[in-house]
């Protein structure tokens, strides 16, 4: 068969490589499948009436597409297997035609055939399937190159810049790096922050919260402003004592986006200083709050608590409830991590925050269930009461889920034993060794044979005895 041509297609290649951000080879497979896929739709299209199905899911599997890129054509290939007698034209040739090319051709052995169908013959309903198969290629090649790109980035924040809106997710462009092309990624309502203004070119950054392996049809890449890990970040580049490592970041508890409008953003910070001559609040602030408020800008004036860490719950719990100021805490259960924090009437306000967000963000932080309490109505005996007995329901269903798993860990266990024992009587092939299968088939084969005489025997004996009968009556 002729070569099909494709006037322009060095060109084409070239445009989709440009456009879809993909090396030409890859577009150059792209193609080569899409043609494949128009050529196995030619194919079904004539047994149309015909025929419902005549080939099977893996029929064209010794099928390929040979691409001129100096003549700027293609032409179909068959790998066909030469045999005395043909039983599948598609997959087998006749040695005897072989041999009239290559006499040397033996049974067995592989030839590549052109079996190009003219250009007219191939149809409207294979161009069409050839130009979806390409479009769907490109976006699989595409979406594989991103999880590549970005899977596994050292850094996860991004600049993004801000392209478009779609309902209530803001699109942006990311790029990996340096000379890198930029790809899509989508901004979610719930990864925005409130005081954020997301007008078209406007740059941010943004921490890459996910990259989607589900084929969907808009952007794979998931970018967040409400991450805490933005923040890390943010301190990260602004204070060079955590870069060195001299101060590190040990939790970090934010509320990008408050269940009311009436309370703003707000996060809280605890650090730590490896060398006792470092301050770690005061290198994370900076001199006159320089380094803090660099991080603040970029948060859009998000507030912002940094206090120490302590390995001391109460000196944690303590500096995690800022600027409040407490008198005592009581860890009342301590290994249930509950505690009562006692304070003046007038800090009690400031303890819990507004809507109780300072002390849901100290509790996130350190870990505990904490409870604010005005230090001079609080009653310790009835206090004590009241948490002795959510101790002991506490340890009441921490004694069921105990059970609960005792014994799902015993069914479990039985189960596998009683697989275990089937699967000695029952032994599966997998399980068998070459000669203990032949063996157990042998023994099946014997039985087979046994059961085979012994029905014949009882045949016989079953004829026998209605002739002797027969014999009586006569």
């Amino acid at each position: 068969m002729a070569l099909v041509l494709l006037p322009g297609l060095n060109n084409l290649i070239e445009d989709i490589s440009e456009e879809k951000k993909l090396p030409a080879q890859v577009v150059e497979t792209a193609l080569r499948e899409a043609l494949l896929k128009g050529y196995e739709r030619y194919r079904r299209t004539l047994y149309i009436g015909i025929n419902e199905n005549p080939f099977e899911e893996e029929y064209f599997s010794n099928f390929d597409i040979g691409l001129d890129l100096e003549e700027e054509g293609y032409r179909v290939l068959a790998s066909k297997i030469i045999v005395e007698e043909v039983e599948s034209e598609d997959h087998q040739i006749s040695l005897a035609e072989v041999m009239q090319v290559a006499e040397d051709a033996q049974a067995g052995d592989t030839v590549v055939l052109d079996v190009t169908p003219e250009k007219e013959e191939f149809g409207r309903m294979a161009a069409s399937t050839t130009k979806q198969v390409l479009a769907q290629k490109l976006r699989d090649q595409q979406r594989r190159m991103i999880q590549e790109e970005f899977a596994d980035l050292e850094d996860p924040v991004l600049t993004a810049r801000v392209i478009r809106f779609e309902r209530q997710s803001v699109i942006m462009a990311v790029s990996s790096g340096l000379g890198r092309p930029e790809v899509e990624a989508e901004l979610p309502r719930r990864d925005q922050l409130p005081n954020d203004n997301y007008r078209a070119n406007a740059t941010f950054k943004v921490f890459l919260k996910e990259v989607s392996e589900i084929p969907r049809r808009g952007p794979q890449l998931f970018v967040s402003r409400a991450n805490a890990g933005l923040v890390v970040y943010l301190f990260e580049n602004e204070v060079p004592e955590i870069q060195e490592g001299s101060v590190k970041i040990v939790a970090v508890s934010r509320e990008a986006n408050p269940p009311s409008r009436s309370v703003g953003p707000r996060t809280k910070v605890a650090v730590d200083s490896i060398e006792r001559e470092v301050d770690p609040v005061g290198a994370c602030i900076g001199s006159r709050g320089s380094r803090i408020q660099q991080v603040v800008n970029e948060l859009r004036g998000e507030k912002i608590d940094v206090i120490r860490w302590s390995s001391d719950p109460v000196q944690y719990i303590c500096n995690s409830l800022s600027p409040a100021r407490v008198e005592v805490v009581r860890l009342v259960d301590p290994e249930g991590q509950h505690a009562h924090v006692l304070v003046p009437p007038d800090q009690l306000s400031l303890a819990i925050g507004r809507e109780g967000q300072n002390v849901r963000l100290a509790a996130r932080l350190t870990g505990w269930k904490i409870d604010i309490k005005n230090s001079h109505e609080y009653d310790q005996s009835a206090e004590d009461s009241i948490v002795s007995e959510l101790i002991s329901q506490r340890e009441e269903e921490e004694a069921l889920q105990k059970q609960a798993e005792e014994r799902l860990a015993a069914e479990q266990a039985a189960r596998a034993e009683e697989d275990a024992r089937l699967r000695e009587l029952y032994p599966l092939p997998e399980d068998l060794e070459e000669g203990e299968e032949s063996l157990i088939e042998t023994n099946e084969l014997d039985n087979i044979d046994e059961n085979m005489n012994e029905e014949n025997i009882q045949d016989s004996y079953d004829t026998d005895q209605t002739n002797a009968d027969e014999d009586r009556a006569r």
